[in-house]
């Protein structure tokens, strides 16, 4: 399924009150101008989904953790200490080093981290992991989608992470070693202001998009079922639900 014919589908399953899907991938080439962004990047990947793309990279990430989790910069010194004495996200500073290295993040060999909403796409090429900003009736009707054809007790998982490593860290590996799962998150309390309080994010590495593609057209999302929901999602009254920056 080529990218138009996609986004006919799932303005179809969803609606248009849905707001389209962002690519995201690392490119030699930046898809924009790297224009500089606001410490923590969630807000900018955010606008997006408005239709302007944006181009990461190692100057304009100015967050530490930022840096690490696209890949940009290793983990700075001060990290640790920060998210367990500071935040209190973890309870030792031991264990937010050792989780850091469960995630075997490499360094990225290409310049620029790209995103672009898919109608700015000519192709899924350079695509690396697609990225929904999701209200719960979105979000059940992607997850229906994602277990449409996969048992596994993982298929769709979250895991303890900040905004930036939910939409970019785990997709981006999962790709690499061609798996299936796709990631639940924005749950990090310090990156949740700068979206809607009715949204989530559910990434998919782009092998398994691929995978989902050729079953989106028998899934559940073109069912009675998801219908309803499709009329609650796209009711004039659920307009001021979706982010418009």
């Amino acid at each position: 399924m080529d990218v138009k014919e996609f986004i006919n589908r799932y303005q179809e399953a969803f609606g248009e009150a849905a707001p389209l899907p962002i690519a995201l991938g690392y490119s030699n080439q930046p898809a924009s101008e790297v224009r500089k962004v606001p410490k923590c990047m969630i807000g900018a990947i955010s606008k997006v989904r408005n239709g302007e793309s944006l181009t990461l990279c190692e100057e304009n990430v100015l967050c530490g953790g930022g840096g690490l989790y696209t890949a940009f910069r290793e983990m700075p010194d001060r990290v640790p200490t920060f998210v367990s004495e500071i935040e209190h996200y973890k309870r030792s500073k031991e264990m937010v080093v050792d989780y850091v290295k469960s995630l075997d993040i490499h360094l990225s060999n290409k310049s620029y981290l790209n995103f672009a909403r898919v109608d700015k796409l000519k192709d899924w090429d350079n695509a690396e992991a697609i990225l929904f900003f999701a209200t719960p009736d979105i979000l059940a009707g992607l997850c229906t989608w994602s277990f449409y054809d996969n048992n596994s007790a993982d298929a769709v998982t979250t895991l303890f992470a900040s905004g930036c490593a939910a939409i970019v860290t785990f997709a981006i590996n999962e790709n690499r070693k061609n798996g299936k799962r796709c990631f639940l998150g924005m749950f990090d309390p310090s990156a949740r202001p700068l979206v809607p309080e009715n949204e989530l994010t559910f990434t998919i590495p782009m092998c398994r998009f691929k995978e989902m593609l050729g079953t989106m057209n028998d899934s559940a999302l073109f069912q009675k079922a998801f219908s309803i929901l499709k009329k609650r999602i796209n009711k004039k009254e659920q307009e001021n639900t979706y982010y418009h920056p």
